[in-house]
């Protein structure tokens, strides 16, 4: 088909030259039969010469005008196509050589506008849904901060409540004991302060902007810890820049790994570290905290969960080793793929972490 297409248009073209030459040699022959002894002068022959190629000339500005014409309205539609205008076509006349051309553009204009509109809807359908998992995702964080809230705040909050109202009686009773109530009090609060502490920085979560990651964490990690009275130890080894959305996920663990450490663990000391194997990036986060046995990783935190999903969307896992009174390691592990070599070096770099 696309040939038959082609062989009209060639046909057209043809039928100019034809015209052009029949034109001409219609000329020759009359001039030879009826003006032959004309061309001896070569007033004449010039003058002659001048109206074949005035025919010719003539003949090949109506091709070309014709032609152009019919280039230029193709060119506009593409223009428009081009601009968006989707809805843009071409007219089709009956009998033309563009005909074929026209009427491929316009099947190729529809079929683009048929993708834009499903992908149109498509976007809108992606766009209800991504609210729709906000919305719930915000639900769900509602219910596990109202949750958290009242497992450690909450209950904090009643035990210094029934110390602080029994504390008038021991003084008339017992003064002696009230100093051992009082410390008990203070000790309380300061967990409690402790705990809001942790929540709040959860409600405020820094983004790293146009940081990379280890510019953010030398600037986080530090006021982090000091704020939640905790030894911190930051090793960052990345020789290559890793993608934003590894980034962007490693920094989510890590806020939400140690404001499991804040609310749980019962640390001092944490350390942090970041390096890459030969296939792997690896982030890997530890306490000295109180732990928990390897039966209660599953239910031990909401956070530890959340942890796992994000490395997941990466192609990621997370092992969790923890034992009562040993602290807690968290180990993040994030496929690496790159075609440089280095693999003995980053391997021994990975060892050295362990």
């Amino acid at each position: 088909m696309y040939k038959l297409r082609m062989f009209n248009m060639k046909w057209q073209l043809l039928n100019y030259f034809l015209i052009s030459s029949l034109l001409t040699v219609s000329s020759i022959f009359i001039v030879l039969e009826y003006y032959s002894r004309e061309l001896a002068s070569w007033e004449f022959r010039m003058w002659f010469l001048v109206a074949i190629l005035a025919v010719c000339l003539t003949v090949g500005y109506v091709a070309t005008k014709r032609w152009q014409r019919k280039v230029d309205e193709l060119h506009v539609a593409m223009l428009e196509l081009s601009k968006g205008n989707f809805a843009s076509r071409i007219e089709l006349e009956p009998v033309e050589p563009f005909m074929y051309l026209y009427d491929a553009f316009n099947n190729m204009a529809a079929s683009v506008e048929e993708r834009v509109q499903l992908l149109q809807k498509l976007g809108e359908a992606e766009a209800i849904r991504d609210q729709e998992l906000t919305e719930n995702a915000v639900m769900e964080e509602r219910r596990r901060l109202a949750r958290d809230l009242h497992d450690t705040v909450s209950q904090e909050l009643f035990a210094i409540h029934m110390s602080a109202s029994s504390l008038p009686k021991m003084l008339e009773r017992n003064p002696d004991a009230a100093g051992a109530v009082m410390n008990q009090l203070i000790q309380m609060s300061h967990h409690a302060q402790k705990q809001m502490r942790g929540l709040i920085s959860q409600l405020r979560p820094i983004e790293l902007n146009d940081m990379s990651l280890q510019e953010a964490l030398e600037k986080w990690f530090p006021e982090y810890c000091r704020t939640h009275e905790l030894q911190g130890q930051l090793d960052v080894s990345l020789r290559d820049p890793i993608s934003e959305a590894i980034e962007h996920q490693f920094f989510l663990i890590i806020q939400e790994g140690l404001a499991n450490v804040v609310k749980h663990a019962s640390a001092q000391g944490v350390r942090l570290a970041i390096y890459e194997r030969e296939h792997q990036y690896v982030l890997q986060l530890q306490d000295d905290g109180q732990g928990f046995e390897r039966k209660d990783i599953s239910s031990a935190s909401h956070g530890l969960s959340t942890m796992r999903e994000r490395a997941q969307k990466l192609g990621g896992d997370v092992e969790i080793d923890s034992k009562l009174g040993s602290g807690t390691r968290v180990r993040v592990r994030i496929p690496r793929f790159t075609g440089h070599t280095g693999i003995v070096t980053k391997e021994r770099e990975g060892e050295s972490h362990e």
